[in-house]
Protein backbone atom coordinates (compact mmCIF):
# COMPACT_ATOMS: atom_id res chain seq x y z
CA UNK A 1 0.00 0.00 0.00
CA UNK A 2 1.58 3.03 -1.09
CA UNK A 3 1.37 6.86 1.00
CA UNK A 4 -1.08 7.26 -1.88
CA UNK A 5 -3.64 4.65 -1.43
CA UNK A 6 -6.59 5.32 1.24
CA UNK A 7 -8.43 1.79 0.85
CA UNK A 8 -8.40 -1.20 -1.49
CA UNK A 9 -5.48 -0.62 -3.39
CA UNK A 10 -7.63 3.00 -4.68
CA UNK A 11 -5.91 6.39 -4.25
CA UNK A 12 -8.49 9.17 -3.42
CA UNK A 13 -9.59 10.13 -6.67
CA UNK A 14 -10.08 6.36 -7.80
CA UNK A 15 -12.24 5.80 -5.01
CA UNK A 16 -14.44 8.86 -5.59
CA UNK A 17 -14.59 7.91 -9.39
CA UNK A 18 -16.24 3.65 -7.81
CA UNK A 19 -18.92 6.18 -5.56
CA UNK A 20 -19.54 8.79 -8.13
CA UNK A 21 -22.70 7.43 -10.02
CA UNK A 22 -23.72 10.54 -11.20
CA UNK A 23 -20.47 11.40 -13.30
CA UNK A 24 -20.54 7.60 -14.20
CA UNK A 25 -24.12 7.79 -15.39
CA UNK A 26 -24.88 10.84 -16.45
CA UNK A 27 -28.21 10.41 -17.69
CA UNK A 28 -29.43 10.03 -14.17
CA UNK A 29 -31.19 13.51 -14.92
CA UNK A 30 -33.15 12.52 -17.51
CA UNK A 31 -34.02 9.29 -15.89
CA UNK A 32 -34.66 11.21 -12.62
CA UNK A 33 -36.57 14.05 -14.80
CA UNK A 34 -38.94 11.29 -16.23
CA UNK A 35 -39.47 9.37 -13.23
CA UNK A 36 -40.57 12.27 -11.26
CA UNK A 37 -43.02 13.14 -14.21
CA UNK A 38 -44.25 9.51 -13.47
CA UNK A 39 -45.05 9.85 -9.95
CA UNK A 40 -47.67 12.10 -10.99
CA UNK A 41 -49.16 9.94 -13.28
CA UNK A 42 -48.71 7.10 -10.60
CA UNK A 43 -51.29 9.39 -7.99
CA UNK A 44 -53.90 9.00 -10.72
CA UNK A 45 -53.35 5.42 -11.34
CA UNK A 46 -53.21 4.09 -7.65
CA UNK A 47 -55.46 4.58 -4.68
CA UNK A 48 -53.08 6.24 -2.06
CA UNK A 49 -52.74 8.02 1.06
CA UNK A 50 -49.95 10.04 1.43
CA UNK A 51 -47.65 12.11 4.26
CA UNK A 52 -48.92 9.50 7.03
CA UNK A 53 -46.79 10.16 9.81
CA UNK A 54 -45.18 7.50 11.33
CA UNK A 55 -43.09 9.38 13.96
CA UNK A 56 -43.05 12.81 15.46
CA UNK A 57 -40.61 14.75 13.42
CA UNK A 58 -42.10 16.35 10.17
CA UNK A 59 -39.48 14.51 7.86
CA UNK A 60 -41.13 11.20 9.24
CA UNK A 61 -44.38 10.79 6.69
CA UNK A 62 -44.93 7.52 4.59
CA UNK A 63 -47.10 7.62 1.25
CA UNK A 64 -49.32 4.42 0.81
CA UNK A 65 -49.99 3.02 -2.57
CA UNK A 66 -53.04 0.43 -2.56
CA UNK A 67 -54.35 -2.43 -5.30
CA UNK A 68 -57.54 -2.39 -6.17
CA UNK A 69 -60.33 -3.58 -2.68
CA UNK A 70 -57.08 -4.72 -0.60
CA UNK A 71 -57.68 -7.65 1.68
CA UNK A 72 -54.99 -9.10 4.15
CA UNK A 73 -52.64 -9.00 1.13
CA UNK A 74 -48.31 -8.44 1.48
CA UNK A 75 -47.10 -5.21 2.27
CA UNK A 76 -43.17 -3.95 1.05
CA UNK A 77 -41.65 -1.04 2.75
CA UNK A 78 -39.74 0.83 0.32
CA UNK A 79 -36.69 2.56 1.75
CA UNK A 80 -35.29 5.52 -0.94
CA UNK A 81 -31.56 5.98 -1.87
CA UNK A 82 -29.64 9.19 -2.27
CA UNK A 83 -26.30 8.29 -0.41
CA UNK A 84 -28.14 8.89 3.07
CA UNK A 85 -28.05 12.77 2.59
CA UNK A 86 -30.39 13.35 -0.19
CA UNK A 87 -33.81 12.51 -2.17
CA UNK A 88 -37.17 12.52 -0.80
CA UNK A 89 -40.11 9.89 -0.76
CA UNK A 90 -42.14 12.56 -3.35
CA UNK A 91 -39.27 11.68 -5.62
CA UNK A 92 -39.90 7.74 -5.80
CA UNK A 93 -43.51 7.81 -6.27
CA UNK A 94 -43.13 6.04 -9.68
CA UNK A 95 -41.83 2.55 -7.90
CA UNK A 96 -45.31 1.89 -7.18
CA UNK A 97 -45.87 0.77 -10.28
CA UNK A 98 -43.78 -2.51 -10.10
CA UNK A 99 -45.72 -4.09 -6.83
CA UNK A 100 -48.71 -2.63 -6.53
CA UNK A 101 -50.54 -4.13 -9.97
CA UNK A 102 -49.71 -7.52 -8.69
CA UNK A 103 -51.45 -7.11 -5.43
CA UNK A 104 -49.20 -5.62 -3.16
CA UNK A 105 -49.07 -2.54 -1.26
CA UNK A 106 -46.41 -0.46 -1.44
CA UNK A 107 -45.10 1.74 1.60
CA UNK A 108 -42.29 4.65 0.30
CA UNK A 109 -40.88 6.06 3.36
CA UNK A 110 -39.62 10.02 4.04
CA UNK A 111 -36.81 9.93 6.96
CA UNK A 112 -34.65 12.61 7.66
CA UNK A 113 -31.59 13.42 6.11
CA UNK A 114 -27.85 13.01 7.13
CA UNK A 115 -26.33 15.58 8.59
CA UNK A 116 -29.29 17.10 10.22
CA UNK A 117 -29.47 13.47 11.87
CA UNK A 118 -26.82 11.26 12.15
CA UNK A 119 -26.80 7.39 10.64
CA UNK A 120 -28.04 6.02 13.93
CA UNK A 121 -31.36 8.22 13.84
CA UNK A 122 -31.90 7.76 10.43
CA UNK A 123 -31.99 3.63 11.31
CA UNK A 124 -34.01 4.08 14.33
CA UNK A 125 -36.59 5.88 12.08
CA UNK A 126 -36.48 3.50 8.98
CA UNK A 127 -37.07 0.95 12.11
CA UNK A 128 -39.94 2.85 13.22
CA UNK A 129 -41.41 2.95 9.93
CA UNK A 130 -41.51 -0.59 9.34
CA UNK A 131 -42.82 -0.99 12.58
CA UNK A 132 -45.56 0.98 11.97
CA UNK A 133 -46.61 -0.30 8.75
CA UNK A 134 -46.58 -3.83 10.79
CA UNK A 135 -48.71 -2.72 13.48
CA UNK A 136 -50.91 -0.56 11.40
CA UNK A 137 -51.43 -3.08 8.06
CA UNK A 138 -54.69 -3.95 8.90
CA UNK A 139 -56.10 -0.64 8.62
CA UNK A 140 -55.23 -0.39 4.75
CA UNK A 141 -56.27 -3.59 3.92
CA UNK A 142 -52.55 -5.24 4.61
CA UNK A 143 -51.57 -8.98 6.02
CA UNK A 144 -48.86 -7.39 8.97
CA UNK A 145 -47.81 -11.23 8.78
CA UNK A 146 -46.58 -10.81 5.53
CA UNK A 147 -44.28 -7.33 5.77
CA UNK A 148 -41.59 -7.14 3.21
CA UNK A 149 -38.52 -4.52 2.93
CA UNK A 150 -36.61 -3.26 -0.30
CA UNK A 151 -34.68 -0.53 -1.13
CA UNK A 152 -31.85 0.83 -3.57
CA UNK A 153 -28.33 2.43 -2.99
CA UNK A 154 -28.16 3.69 0.30
CA UNK A 155 -31.62 1.91 1.24
CA UNK A 156 -30.41 -0.96 0.14
CA UNK A 157 -27.98 -0.47 3.43
CA UNK A 158 -31.10 0.37 5.31
CA UNK A 159 -32.56 -3.00 3.96
CA UNK A 160 -30.05 -4.90 4.93
CA UNK A 161 -29.83 -2.81 8.65
CA UNK A 162 -33.87 -3.74 8.96
CA UNK A 163 -32.95 -7.71 8.57
CA UNK A 164 -30.31 -7.40 11.22
CA UNK A 165 -32.87 -5.69 13.68
CA UNK A 166 -33.68 -7.07 16.61
CA UNK A 167 -37.34 -6.27 16.62
CA UNK A 168 -38.82 -7.78 20.34
CA UNK A 169 -35.01 -5.15 21.22
CA UNK A 170 -36.85 -2.72 19.36
CA UNK A 171 -40.49 -2.07 19.57
CA UNK A 172 -42.76 -3.67 22.30
CA UNK A 173 -44.70 -6.73 21.14
CA UNK A 174 -42.71 -6.60 17.78
CA UNK A 175 -42.09 -10.45 16.82
CA UNK A 176 -38.53 -11.57 15.77
CA UNK A 177 -40.00 -12.37 12.10
CA UNK A 178 -41.66 -9.18 11.55
CA UNK A 179 -39.65 -8.59 8.33
CA UNK A 180 -40.79 -12.13 6.13
CA UNK A 181 -37.92 -10.87 3.52
CA UNK A 182 -35.68 -8.23 2.40
CA UNK A 183 -34.78 -7.26 -1.25
CA UNK A 184 -31.64 -4.98 -0.79
CA UNK A 185 -30.80 -3.12 -4.61
CA UNK A 186 -27.13 -1.96 -5.03
CA UNK A 187 -26.60 -1.51 -1.67
CA UNK A 188 -23.38 -0.52 0.33
CA UNK A 189 -22.84 -2.73 3.39
CA UNK A 190 -18.98 -2.11 4.56
CA UNK A 191 -19.32 2.16 5.23
CA UNK A 192 -15.37 2.09 5.91
CA UNK A 193 -14.50 3.20 2.11
CA UNK A 194 -17.03 5.66 2.60
CA UNK A 195 -15.28 7.37 5.24
CA UNK A 196 -12.04 7.55 2.92
CA UNK A 197 -14.13 9.42 -0.11
CA UNK A 198 -15.31 12.36 -1.06
CA UNK A 199 -18.89 11.60 0.70
CA UNK A 200 -17.48 11.76 3.93
CA UNK A 201 -16.99 15.52 3.23
CA UNK A 202 -21.15 15.68 4.19
CA UNK A 203 -21.81 12.99 6.25
CA UNK A 204 -18.98 12.77 8.72
CA UNK A 205 -19.39 9.02 9.58
CA UNK A 206 -17.32 8.30 12.49
CA UNK A 207 -16.13 5.00 13.14
CA UNK A 208 -18.37 3.67 15.81
CA UNK A 209 -21.04 4.34 13.57
CA UNK A 210 -19.67 2.60 10.24
CA UNK A 211 -19.11 -0.49 13.08
CA UNK A 212 -22.58 -0.42 14.49
CA UNK A 213 -23.88 0.41 10.57
CA UNK A 214 -22.28 -2.14 8.49
CA UNK A 215 -24.13 -5.01 7.51
CA UNK A 216 -21.54 -7.13 6.56
CA UNK A 217 -20.88 -7.33 9.85
CA UNK A 218 -23.56 -7.74 11.38
CA UNK A 219 -25.89 -11.20 11.51
CA UNK A 220 -29.32 -11.69 10.39
CA UNK A 221 -31.96 -11.45 13.16
CA UNK A 222 -34.40 -14.05 11.50
CA UNK A 223 -33.88 -17.00 8.86
CA UNK A 224 -36.12 -14.50 6.89
CA UNK A 225 -34.85 -14.89 2.55
CA UNK A 226 -32.75 -12.13 1.64
CA UNK A 227 -32.29 -11.19 -2.30
CA UNK A 228 -29.24 -8.90 -2.86
CA UNK A 229 -29.07 -7.57 -6.34
CA UNK A 230 -26.77 -5.08 -8.11
CA UNK A 231 -26.33 -4.25 -11.93
CA UNK A 232 -23.84 -6.23 -13.76
CA UNK A 233 -23.08 -2.37 -15.48
CA UNK A 234 -22.15 -0.98 -12.00
CA UNK A 235 -18.52 0.31 -10.05
CA UNK A 236 -16.16 -2.86 -9.24
CA UNK A 237 -17.14 -1.37 -5.37
CA UNK A 238 -20.72 -1.71 -5.53
CA UNK A 239 -20.56 -5.28 -7.26
CA UNK A 240 -17.70 -5.90 -4.52
CA UNK A 241 -20.50 -4.52 -1.86
CA UNK A 242 -22.94 -6.80 -2.88
CA UNK A 243 -20.87 -10.21 -3.18
CA UNK A 244 -19.29 -9.67 0.56
CA UNK A 245 -23.00 -9.51 1.72
CA UNK A 246 -23.75 -12.48 0.39
CA UNK A 247 -20.95 -14.42 1.53
CA UNK A 248 -21.51 -12.85 4.86
CA UNK A 249 -24.64 -14.16 4.76
CA UNK A 250 -25.00 -17.15 2.95
CA UNK A 251 -23.96 -19.48 5.50
CA UNK A 252 -26.29 -17.80 8.23
CA UNK A 253 -29.75 -17.90 5.80
CA UNK A 254 -31.51 -20.40 4.04
CA UNK A 255 -32.35 -18.27 1.53
CA UNK A 256 -29.84 -15.58 0.25
CA UNK A 257 -29.71 -15.14 -3.33
CA UNK A 258 -27.02 -13.36 -5.11
CA UNK A 259 -28.66 -11.55 -8.13
CA UNK A 260 -26.45 -9.57 -10.78
CA UNK A 261 -28.29 -8.35 -13.27
CA UNK A 262 -26.39 -7.92 -16.59
CA UNK A 263 -26.59 -4.66 -18.18
CA UNK A 264 -27.82 -2.48 -15.95
CA UNK A 265 -26.31 0.35 -14.00
CA UNK A 266 -26.64 1.65 -10.88
CA UNK A 267 -30.08 4.07 -11.95
CA UNK A 268 -31.22 1.43 -14.16
CA UNK A 269 -31.56 -1.28 -11.51
CA UNK A 270 -33.96 1.16 -9.83
CA UNK A 271 -35.90 1.70 -12.88
CA UNK A 272 -36.29 -2.50 -13.05
CA UNK A 273 -37.13 -2.53 -9.57
CA UNK A 274 -40.41 -0.65 -10.93
CA UNK A 275 -40.73 -2.95 -14.20
CA UNK A 276 -43.14 -5.51 -13.89
CA UNK A 277 -41.77 -7.23 -16.87
CA UNK A 278 -37.88 -6.99 -15.82
CA UNK A 279 -35.92 -9.98 -14.02
CA UNK A 280 -35.46 -8.34 -11.04
CA UNK A 281 -39.20 -7.15 -10.33
CA UNK A 282 -40.06 -11.04 -10.90
CA UNK A 283 -37.52 -11.81 -8.36
CA UNK A 284 -38.91 -9.69 -5.98
CA UNK A 285 -42.45 -10.61 -6.29
CA UNK A 286 -41.85 -14.09 -6.29
CA UNK A 287 -39.83 -13.36 -2.37
CA UNK A 288 -43.24 -12.36 -1.55
CA UNK A 289 -45.18 -14.79 -3.13
CA UNK A 290 -47.08 -12.71 -6.01
CA UNK A 291 -47.55 -14.02 -9.40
Amino acid sequence: MNEATVFGGYDRAALDAQYDNRARHPEHTELHAAWTADGAKVLKAFEHKLDVAYGPSADEKLDIYLPKKPNKVPVNVFLHGGYWYSRHKDHFRFVARGLVPAGAILVVVNYALVPAVDLDEQVRQCRAAVAWAYRHAGEFGGDRDRVFVSGHSAGGHLTAMMLATDWPSFGNALPRTLVKGGAALSGIYDLEPIRHCYLQDTLRFTAEQEARNSPDRLAPATDAPALIAVGGAESDEFLRHSNILAAAWSNRLADCRLMVVPGLNHFTMLGAFADPASELNAAVRAQMGLA
